[in-house]
């Protein structure tokens, strides 16, 4: 069924189109040039206008088509609120699987305007038509009618609403990705993970070993526009340098002994998608360089090869390395810090979402094929105790050993030695106890009991980093150059 929907070009008072007698109005020019004739249509009116508009549909009616007159109640047709309103019960009252044409050239500017909106919204699925006005038509004119084509990819409210629906499809698709936990540090990274992904910022994956940063550049990739692509991780560690190049570029036959056919490398495999680069503070300099050129021109060089080949890849690295200490002593290259620290992630610890524990092992305990397992309530408060230095990964591989050796219930006696240390170990001491704080007076001020809370906050935070400043800052959430004038001040260095 072909139909036609357009504005009634009568309106009360005027009985010809206003370019003149001799033109013959949008509606009926298009119905004179249309190759298929209609089998339906649908003449909208103001009220105001609904006789004009019934004169109108007598006339262009030829008795083999159906021509229905809708009368919309608006008042004015210049507002684009009662037009929208109006237009609403139209669109949905259409017949399903028509051919519908709407005709932009009919009906006041407003109302041609929001033929665009509903059929660009895909709220209409329709061609929009225009026909030419006689005076800009040289007769005969080969196409006096013309299908309107709009891109509208590029406007800035257009790529808002598809970078907010990016966003929203990224806090669904949270969960299915691995990232587990409601906690307020993982609802924090959730955000900024929705808004990464819709972005094409490089990204920098910080967090310890076994933290979830390759889940966290899945749910980067699942929240970006390169989703259908495809995403491939390599572990930079794990190479040696010759071979790194070949896995990262590819090589051409013969570059090596071995080397008997070229080989597409991981940033050609990853073309149109997401290449996650684990462990990049372990790469050599040789490969810094080249991987800066790709980042820099997007372009490789197989190993062997002569040619630059172009690649359409987001690279994502990650790293548990202080890679500012690195640049500081030469052996990471601050070009292509600068290049990889865009956006930057922190991946909590497990000890800093232990709200979480539940969750995490909930799901892992359906990963296994063991919810029927549960934990006692000393069972539960020893996880709690514990610190996890292998974090999430450590907890997987422990909730992985119960469904082995437990049969329906986890008591302390069932977790690992390290687990069950903790549970049993005495309290720990106080964290001024390795550097006694200086001590309060018999009656301390305010300001002296906040300086000796903050003085034992910050060495619990370097004590349980190691020392290491940029990850305790990050810990402590203050800036790197706060952090090493409190501890001039507490005499902490």
């Amino acid at each position: 069924m072909r139909l036609l929907l357009t504005w009634s070009d009568w309106h009360e008072g005027r009985t010809q189109s206003p370019l003149g007698s001799g033109d013959l109005g949008p509606v009926r020019r298009l119905l004179a040039a249309s190759k298929t004739p209609y089998d339906a249509i649908h003449i909208l009116a103001a009220h105001r206008d609904r006789h004009a508009a019934r004169a109108f549909a007598a006339e262009v009616g030829d008795g083999e088509c159906d021509v229905e007159v809708l009368t919309l109640d608006v008042t004015d047709p210049s507002d684009h609120a009662q037009l929208f309103a109006a237009l609403g019960p139209v669109v949905a009252g259409l017949p399903a699987g028509a051919d519908i044409d709407v005709l932009l050239s009919a009906g006041t500017p407003q109302a041609q305007t929001l033929w665009v909106v509903l059929v660009k919204a895909g709220l209409l699925n329709a061609r929009m038509l225009q026909v030419i006005p006689p005076r800009f038509v040289p007769h005969p004119h080969p196409e006096p009618v013309r299908e309107v084509r709009l891109d509208f990819d590029g406007f800035p409210e257009v790529r808002a609403l598809k970078e907010e629906v990016v966003r929203l499809r990224a806090r669904v698709q949270a969960a299915p990705n691995g990232l587990h936990g409601q906690s307020a540090v993982m609802r924090q990274l959730g955000e900024r993970i929705a808004r990464v992904g819709a972005s094409r910022v490089p990204v920098l994956v910080l967090g310890e070993t076994g933290t979830g940063k390759e889940l966290v550049a899945r749910a980067i990739h699942a929240a970006s526009d390169r989703v259908g692509g495809p995403f491939i991780a390599e572990n930079c560690g794990t190479f040696a340098e010759g071979v790194l190049a070949s896995e990262l570029f590819g090589h051409e036959a013969g570059a090596f002994t071995g080397a008997v056919k070229r080989r597409r490398g991981l940033f050609e495999q990853a073309e149109g998608g997401t290449l996650f680069l684990d462990e990049v503070g372990e790469l050599s300099p040789r490969v810094q360089v080249q991987l800066l050129r790709v980042l820099q021109e997007g372009v490789i060089r197989r190993v062997g090869g002569e040619s630059p080949v172009p690649v359409d890849v987001r690279v994502i690295a990650a790293t548990h390395r202080d890679l500012p200490t690195l640049v500081a002593k030469g052996e990471f290259r601050e070009d292509l810090w600068y290049r990889l620290n865009g956006a930057v992630l922190d991946v909590p610890p497990l000890r800093a979402r232990l709200p979480d524990l539940e969750a995490l092992v909930v799901a892992f305990l359906a990963d296994v094929g063991a919810t029927h397992l549960k934990l006692s309530r000393s069972a539960w408060m020893a996880l709690q105790a514990y610190t996890w230095p292998g974090n999430v990964r450590e907890l997987r591989a422990e909730v992985a050993r119960w469904a082995v050796f437990c049969d329906d219930r986890v008591e302390v006696a069932d977790l690992s030695p390290p687990i069950r240390a903790a549970a049993t170990a005495p309290p720990a001491a106080a964290p001024s106890a390795a550097r006694p704080a200086a001590p309060l007076p018999e009656r301390p001020t305010l300001a002296a009991a906040v300086e000796a809370i903050e003085r034992a906050t910050i060495e619990a935070a370097l004590r349980a980093e190691d020392g290491n400043l940029s990850a305790t800052s990050r810990r402590l959430d203050i800036d790197r150059n706060t952090l090493k004038r409190k501890m001039v001040q507490y005499r902490l260095r």
